[in-house]
Parts: C-alpha cells; sequence; structure tokens
C-alpha cells in the first residue's frame, strides 16, 4: 500500500516508518519537524515538510494514498494541563483537517496514535479496552475526543480507523538503524538514559509511598518496535475486514520505577544519581494493560518488551 505517515520523522514515528518500509509498503512522510528530527528519515521513503495546521498543504500532501498513519499530536501530559489551547489547537484541531483532507482525497484507512491516557484511574487491573474512559489529563481528554471523532467519520464518511491505545513506549529499533534521541523527553526511560549519559543530573522520583512493592509506582512498558509492528497489523486488518478497531498496546507487565533504575545501573555500569521528588496529581499506583484483544483479532504480541531489551536498545543510542 502507499501509506502516508503524518509525523513520521519523530521517535515513535520513525519507527512505524520503518516497519511498513521493512514490510514493502511505499512510504511518504508529512512533518514539520517541530520535534521530529531529519536523521531520522530513510532514503527509501519520500518526505513532505508541512503542517497540519496548514490545511491546503495537508490536502495537496494527501493525494494518492490509500492510508494514512497520524502520530502528529502534542503528547506531554503536564504541559497539556498548563497549555491546554495548545493541545486543543494541535491535537483537535489537526485532526479534523487529517479527517477532512482523507474524506476530500477518497483515502480511507487511518491508524491513530491513541494512548493508555484516555482511561485516567484504573477501576480494575489490567485495563482491558471495555475499561471506563475517564481521562485526568487534557492530553488524554483530546486523544478521546479525536476517537470520538474518528467514530462519526466512520459512520458517516466510510473511514476505517485503527485507533491504538498505547502504554508506555519506550526502546529503540532492535536493529540499530534509528539513533535518533527524544527531545525534551518527559519519560521515564529516556530520562534514565539523559540522567545515565550525563545530559542531566539526576532522576527524579516521584513518590515512594504507593502500594506497590518498593513504593514506586508500576507502568506497562512497551518496546517502540513491537507498537511498530502494531500499526502493520492493525492496517491490514481495518483493510481486510472493512471495519474499524479500538485496541491496546501494551507489554501486560507491570515494572516499579525503582526496578527500572536498578535494571539501568546495573546494564549501562554507571551509578544514574536519583532523588525523591512528591507525587504527581493523577499518578495511579498501577497501570499495566491487556492486551489479549489485539492478539486475537491482529495476531499481534510484544516480542521484544523485555525491561532489559528495552533499556539496552536506548543505551546503545544514548551511549554513542
Amino acid at each position: 500500500m502507499n501509506i502516508l505517515i503524518i509525523g513520521g520523522a519523530g521517535y515513535i514515528g520513525s519507527h512505524v516508518a520503518r516497519e511498513f518500509l521493512d514490510r514493502g509498503h511505499r512510504v511518504t512522510v508529512f512533518d514539520n519537524l517541530s520535534s521530529g528530527l531529519r536523521g531520522n528519515l530513510f532514503p527509501e521513503a519520500a518526505f513532505v515538510h508541512g503542517t497540519i495546521m496548514d490545511y491546503p498543504a495537508l490536502l495537496s500532501a494527501c493525494q494518492g494514498f490509500d492510508a494514512v498513519v497520524h502520530l502528529a499530536a502534542f503528547k506531554a501530559v503536564g504541559e497539556s494541563m498548563e497549555k491546554p489551547e495548545k493541545y486543543s489547537l494541535n491535537n483537535i484541531n489537526g485532526t479534523i483537517h487529517i479527517l477532512n483532507a482523507m474524506a476530500e482525497s477518497g483515502i480511507k484507512y487511518l491508524v491513530f496514535s491513541s494512548s493508555a491516557a484516555v482511561f485516567g484511574q484504573p477501576q480494575y487491573l489490567p485495563v482491558d479496552e471495555k475499561h471506563p474512559v475517564n481521562p485526568e489529563s487534557y492530553y488524554g481528554f483530546t486523544k478521546l475526543e479525536i476517537e470520538r471523532f474518528m467514530d462519526w467519520y466512520d459512520r458517516l464518511k466510510g473511514l476505517r480507523f485503527a485507533s491504538l491505545r498505547y502504554f508506555n513506549a519506550a526502546g529503540y529499533d532492535v536493529k540499530g538503524r534509528i539513533s535518533g534521541l527524544e527531545q525534551n523527553p518527559a519519560n521515564l526511560i529516556p530520562v534514565i538514559m539523559e540522567a545515565a549519559a550525563g545530559i542531566r543530573k539526576e532522576l527524579p522520583i516521584y513518590g515512594n509511598d504507593y502500594d506497590t512493592r518498593d513504593g514506586t509506582c508500576i507502568r506497562d512498558y512497551i518496546h517502540v518496535s513491537d507498537l511498530a509492528s502494531g500499526h502493520v497489523a492493525a492496517l491490514d486488518y481495518i483493510s481486510k475486514n472493512d471495519r474499524s478497531l479500538t485496541v491496546n498496546l501494551g507489554s501486560e507487565t507491570g515494572t516499579t520505577v525503582l526496578e527500572i533504575l536498578e535494571a539501568a545501573r546495573r546494564i549501562t555500569g554507571r551509578p544514574i544519581p536519583s532523588q525523591l521528588a512528591g507525587r504527581r496529581p493523577g499518578d495511579p499506583a498501577v497501570l499495566t494493560a491487556s492486551s489479549k484483544l489485539a492478539r486475537e483479532l491482529l495476531g499481534w504480541k510484544a516480542e521484544h518488551s523485555g525491561i532489559d531489551s528495552i533499556i539496552s536498545s536506548s543505551w546503545e543510542v544514548y551511549n554513542r
């Protein structure tokens, strides 16, 4: 298929682009390079420099494609609570531009990077797709609203979508082909890598008094290469079955902050200083996924999401 990957120069987007290329698809990356990197582009893929906020340019870029992969949302939870207007414009208005451009261009298939942030505080574990959605961040709210917009475009325009609710994406390409560092990361593992590499002074640990095995939060970490394969499987499903899909993509394994830190110290051989900080509002003690539906419908499973694999592949990039 001929695929337009919007946000394909970013951390996750570059891995998704690589996976589609590996599977024999034709790929064009559309990116404004605000957080994506030219170094994450591949010579086999075409590149269009543009923004989803420029509707005429986006519409022009959408001509002749079979499918779109949308990874162009802003994703910092804390920032979304301070700058909701920024997230409204880019995530919501920008996605409406994408949906309208697809409808006008006759593109029928969309794969969207959603988030476990749509769920909010878990009412039970592991979290499956039937879990109530009640986001506690404006970022999560925008992701949930986008899912609702896509559902309407499915009903009214016949646009088939796959909404992939990521848990905690981490790691780097298992074959070492992607080396662009995340810009201003806020997630645990890249922050640990920056501390190990001397880019930042220490790792802040947000709370050590949770009801978990060592007092720190438990999260479900999924290797970005596994996420990438999930996008390919999802597009294959919606195109063959002519129906939309919403699934979780997680490893189904929970790891504490301190367990991640100790594994990183062991693998990197670096001391990685840490400093206890207060809890962050809205942080659940435990958040883990059920990916049963993705296994059943897509034949997908997390193959590279062991913590050692995630940290080793990350350190290979940061240690360069």
